[in-house]
């Protein structure tokens, strides 16, 4: 088994990323429409915070 350099122990690691993520934190936006994490995820376009409407294909 060979160690990487410079890679620290689990609870050191794991108190880095703790430091790092702490003040990213208070800047991430709150999720204010969890009900739409689906529509997002499969790809609904939304404009302004609005719903982007499709042009209606026309049979011709």
């Amino acid at each position: 088994m060979s160690v990487t350099a410079g890679l620290a122990p689990d609870p050191a690691a794991l108190a880095m990323v703790f430091k790092l993520l702490e003040p990213a934190r208070q800047r991430w936006r709150a999720m204010n429409a969890p009900h739409l994490v689906a529509r997002v995820c499969a790809g609904v376009r939304f404009e302004r915070g609005r719903l982007a409407q499709r042009p209606e294909l026309s049979a011709a």
